[in-house]
């Protein structure tokens, strides 16, 4: 089972969600983060990959910390997988090379994804997996 975070309120909640499912069912739950690639901030000069290195660093630190609070109560296998693009290629590549049988996501927080389409609608319309959008 996938779980996509981006650090979010609602991608935790998803990968909580997603770590309910994993242990009821006795899976292996991969969290997923997408360091985003940033061109126009790279070229500034600013350190990208640096900062999406620390945006990782804080998401294990803090699924790290939840895990080890229900430790005892709640065994989950998990492990942390990082992967570089945008988000909907970089979630679809670890759903394939995992080789997922679900996938879960956060709604999308940004308003204008009613138009364009959010990641978690473009994933629902690959078709490719089940997939579960945690609001």
């Amino acid at each position: 089972m996938v779980a996509g975070v981006d650090g979010s309120e609602s991608s935790l909640r998803a990968a909580a969600y997603a770590g309910g499912l994993a242990r009821r069912q006795h899976a292996l739950l991969a969290v997923v983060y997408v360091q985003p690639v940033l061109a126009a901030g790279a070229a500034l000069g600013a350190p990208v990959a640096e900062t999406t290195d620390e945006i990782a660093e804080d998401l294990i630190a803090h699924i790290r910390e939840a895990t080890e609070r229900v430790r005892g109560i709640f065994d989950v296998r998990w492990e942390f997988h990082t992967f570089r693009g945008d988000p909907y290629t970089g979630l679809v590549k670890a759903a394939d090379e995992l080789k997922a049988d679900a996938v879960v996501v956060g709604a999308s927080e940004q308003a204008g994804h009613r138009i364009i389409g959010s990641v978690a609608v473009r994933l629902v319309k690959a078709g490719r997996w089940p997939v579960t959008v945690v609001p």
